[in-house]
């Protein structure tokens, strides 16, 4: 997961207007989707364990 945010992170720098922000402001947005990612990734797999079957 945290390759294909890097993934697009590298192709919004080469292609899209991430190129057009600061590289700090870049890196700080990635840093927060992919806590975001994980955060949620953690979520999931915590609540697909606990959850009861039907």
């Amino acid at each position: 997961m945290l390759f294909l945010v890097a993934a697009l992170l590298l192709l919004g720098v080469v292609m899209g207007t991430v190129a057009h922000a600061p590289l700090a402001f870049t890196v700080v947005a990635a840093a927060v989707i992919a806590a975001w990612l994980g955060i949620f990734a953690l979520r999931e797999r915590h609540g697909r364990r606990h959850s009861p079957t039907r």
